[in-house]
């Protein structure tokens, strides 16, 4: 069963964040993941939005799971560490109307 990650973080040094995307790109692809939304500008319904936003479906939590302990992903996960603060990284679960 499909799962989301819900990413949200506040970038604060844009030079350092800006090589990590494109080594993301290819990885999530591997993991047979799809980024499904993305905004530095999102509006809040309620709260303080932060600076990066995204949703990522996966096609599977074992797959997400997969994604996170990759070790090509932890070879460059230190450029999103170093570069944002404030993470919130969420897995959620597909709904299943019964």
């Amino acid at each position: 069963m499909a799962v989301y990650v819900v990413n949200a973080y506040d970038i604060h040094d844009f030079e350092t964040f800006k090589e990590y995307p494109p080594r993301l790109a290819p990885l999530l692809v591997k993991h047979g993941a799809k980024l499904l939304a993305m905004d530095t500008e999102a509006k809040a319904l309620e709260g303080k939005p932060k600076t990066m936003n995204a949703i990522v479906e996966f096609p599977s939590e074992e797959a997400a799971h997969k994604f996170y302990n990759d070790p090509e992903y932890q070879s460059f996960i230190h450029l999103r560490y170093n570069s944002t603060s404030n993470c919130t990284m969420i897995i959620l679960k597909q709904f299943e109307k019964k």
